[in-house]
């Protein structure tokens, strides 16, 4: 049976053997909500980025252009802490080093390391910013993909959604995983969940978590309803406080092109589950990486873009299902989603 805190296909087989090689670890602080998560990718890794947000926070994303001369990474980070967290993947390089691993370059190895954060600066203590020893914690409880946790952890720890009305009627969002298998090849994405606007299910179009009609309530507002009419007159949350970010791997072989190919595509799975998505006020990043596990056949791109825009979408939904109950932050009650549905 399916995982419910990751929708579609079950995370593939005996645990470890999905994706082989991909790890994920999440660091969640213990002092207020807000931490960071990272995908450590197997050598000879190739990956691809594409930034649809217009208020991104991102490390090393022009390095993964395709005219440029790298063309491995190993590790991808996504953080809270707004650009503080950007010093999570100094400890994720630390870490990587450690282990014999980077680019090699005369007598020292270099990993290379892209990452992205999101805003949760508002969910508790602001001075409290996951940093580079967080990274390192990380990457030390990394454990293969299908047994990574979900939910209020790592980067999506602070995450929230539905912020257009103020950050007192927003709910919580989350880290989402899910994963697809087809025609031979596998592919997974882990997405951190800290839009402005609402999470929807595909599905049907059902509001899963977004703005909420007054800070203590639980009934909807409909964010797009509320920016075109009058709801929302006025009314704009801070520039760069939503964000979501989050990494599609498969076992492909691809070029540097093919993942930003992959990466550009999953960014309709944001646009299914999101509403709405890549806003002035989001920093909306997906990556996208090729292991090769799979062997030496040829991409098939058409089925592979279909999977990554699938695989996305249930991640996000995967992301505020998995969410934790009952946070009060200071004056704030942030819900979420199965408090929604337990209340019917």
């Amino acid at each position: 049976m399916d995982d419910p805190a990751r929708t579609g296909d079950p995370l593939t087989g005996a645990q470890g053997t999905l994706l082989p090689g991909v790890l994920v670890g999440h660091d969640t602080d213990s002092r207020r909500p807000t931490g960071v998560t990272v995908v450590l990718l197997p050598d000879g890794t190739t990956a691809g980025v594409d930034v649809r947000g217009a208020a991104p926070g991102t490390r090393e994303t022009d390095l993964l252009d395709p005219v440029d001369t790298i063309d491995v990474a190993h590790a991808v980070v996504l953080a809270g802490g707004s650009a503080y967290g950007l010093a999570t993947a100094d400890g994720v390089m630390r870490w990587l080093e450690a282990q014999g691993r980077g680019v090699p370059v005369g007598p020292v190895r270099v990993p290379i390391v892209p990452a992205a954060v999101l805003f949760d600066l508002l969910v508790g203590d602001p001075t409290v910013r996951p940093d580079a020893p967080a990274g390192e914690r990380a990457c030390a409880a990394a454990v293969p993909i299908a047994q990574a946790g979900v939910g209020s952890v790592g980067a999506g720890a602070g995450a929230t959604v539905g912020k257009l009305l103020g950050p007192d009627r927003a709910m919580r969002g989350g880290v989402g995983i899910a994963s697809i298998t087809a025609s031979g090849f596998q592919m997974a994405a882990v997405v951190a969940v800290n839009a402005m606007g609402d999470v929807v299910d595909p599905a049907d179009g059902t509001v899963l978590a977004g703005a909420r009609t007054a800070p203590d309530r639980l009934e909807l507002a409909d964010t797009v309803g509320s920016m075109l009419g009058s709801a929302g007159a006025g009314v704009r949350p801070l520039l760069g406080s939503s964000t979501t970010i989050g990494v599609i791997v498969t076992d492909a072989r691809l070029t540097k092109a093919q993942a930003r190919r992959l990466a550009q595509v999953g960014h309709d799975g944001l646009a299914r589950t999101i509403r709405p998505a890549h806003t002035t006020m989001d920093g909306d990043t997906l990556f996208a990486a090729g292991t090769g596990t799979a062997g030496d056949r040829g991409a098939d791109m058409l089925l592979l873009s279909t999977m990554a825009a699938e695989v996305t979408a249930r991640a996000v939904v995967a992301a505020v299902r998995g969410a934790q109950p009952g946070l009060q932050v200071g004056p704030f009650w942030l819900p979420a989603a199965a408090e929604r549905a337990a209340a019917g």
